[in-house]
């Protein structure tokens, strides 16, 4: 199986446990926010002790951290808060130390977390999609409206790396005082998100805080939300956003899966070739367009599409 639905969960109600794992030095912490029970991929809230020191070295699995506060140095260099890294799966980096601690949020994306202590890549490593970036300081926010159909206004993202593959994509999100949208929506991707700063409150999941976070499988019904003061918070995906909207809050994950394939099947029906139905039949079912002929790419009844 993979990550099960967590929303929400709040990591202030949860406390710090060592890291054992074979290759990691003592004083290092971590929080689980979520875990995949096959492949030991998770997302950790962590801490490091003051003094912490790591050897160069490299993971089996591509790493995110995000420093939230302190700071962390590598090769000598001084990362504080705000500070975003991408290391690919194999490739070395510098020597860490933390002189005086500091927190993040760590991510570990195809396995367990791993280190290996090694001054030189792996042949096989992709060095080329390195990311260290500032998100703080080193970037501006633009509008969400990158992705159509777009967010409310009130919505600003600072994109901090995109895989050319998949598509997927770590990024810093805000949320202006008294935003608010009043759909509903779902996408074909995994979502997870952690409030660095804030409180959002969601019709299905309630209030989420400082230190709140949640792990959304696809097709999960999520809407309408609002945040009364404003949220500063950091959020990723496991392939492309595609937001889809709508105004009925009992429709479940699969009525959302037919609804995207046959929105797909309607306004591009030569991809919707690669996304048909496990059974074979492809001929999915929409619950705002009950009486479209897919056989013959129309809509009857008198619909409007």
């Amino acid at each position: 199986m993979a990550r099960p639905h967590i929303e929400p969960l709040v990591d202030r109600d949860m406390p710090f446990r060592k890291m054992t794992l074979p290759g990691f030095p003592k004083g290092m912490h971590y929080k689980m926010l979520s875990l995949d029970p096959n492949t030991g991929a998770c997302s950790m809230t962590v801490r490091f002790d003051a003094g912490f020191r790591l050897p160069p070295g490299m993971s089996y699995s591509e790493m995110e951290l995000f420093v939230t506060s302190g700071a962390v140095h590598f090769g000598g260099e001084k990362y504080g808060k705000g500070n975003f890294f991408f290391v690919p799966a194999g490739v070395s980096m510098p020597s860490m130390s933390v002189p005086r601690g500091a927190e993040g949020l760590m991510f570990y994306n195809y396995g367990e977390p791993s280190f290996l202590e090694s001054d030189e890549d792996h042949p096989r490593a992709q060095r080329e999609q390195l990311v260290m970036v500032n998100a703080y300081d080193g970037l501006q926010w633009k509008a969400a409206d990158f992705i159509r159909p777009s967010v409310a206004p009130g919505c600003m993202v600072k994109m901090l790396r995109s895989d050319p593959l998949t598509h997927a994509h770590s990024l810093l999100y805000c949320m202006t005082p008294n935003y608010w949208q009043d759909n509903i929506s779902y996408h074909d991707c995994c979502e997870e998100s952690y409030h660095i700063y804030g409180t959002s409150w969601m019709m299905q999941f309630g209030n989420l805080p400082t230190g709140g976070y949640f792990w959304r499988p696809e097709y999960i019904n999520h809407g309408a939300f609002a945040s009364q003061l404003g949220v500063l918070g950091f959020g990723r995906t496991d392939s492309q956003l595609h937001n889809y909207f709508h105004f009925n809050p009992w429709t479940s994950p699969d009525d959302n899966r037919q609804r995207a394939a046959a929105q797909w099947a309607r306004n591009k029906p030569n991809l919707y070739e690669w996304v048909r139905s496990p059974d074979g039949h492809n001929h999915p079912h929409d619950f705002e367009y009950p009486g479209f002929d897919y056989a013959e790419g129309e809509l009857k009844d008198g619909q409007v599409r």
